[in-house]
């Protein structure tokens, strides 16, 4: 039974990883790209800092990340995806206009 059931897993996991690569799946994984570059760049920023830090690029790969994969659960209909993707973005964004309220004030 066991047997069956990884063979399975197997056959899934083979069939969705060696089909023909289209520009939508292309661009869902630049997407996924981007949104993974980000924890790599504050896990960095956070080493060289001695302490937990996130930097504004970490805000900017999020909102691209995001936005693209927004785009690309859009164009698949994934409703799941859609709902998880356009909170993310919107909070994206508030952090990012954070930041910059931030930094104005800091300069007046």
């Amino acid at each position: 039974m066991v047997a069956d059931i990884m063979h399975g897993l197997s056959a899934y996991f083979w069939s969705l990883f060696t089909g023909p690569l289209d520009l939508v799946l292309m661009v869902g994984l630049v997407g996924q790209g981007l949104f993974t570059a980000r924890f790599l760049v504050q896990w960095i920023a956070s080493e060289r800092a001695g302490r937990s830090v996130i930097p504004l690029s970490f805000w900017f790969l999020s909102l691209g990340g995001s936005a693209v994969l927004l785009g690309y659960a859009l164009y698949r209909r994934d409703p799941v995806f859609i709902l998880g993707q356009s909170l993310g973005t919107v909070i994206y964004l508030r952090n990012l206009a954070l930041v910059f309220r931030e930094r104005r004030n800091k300069g007046a």
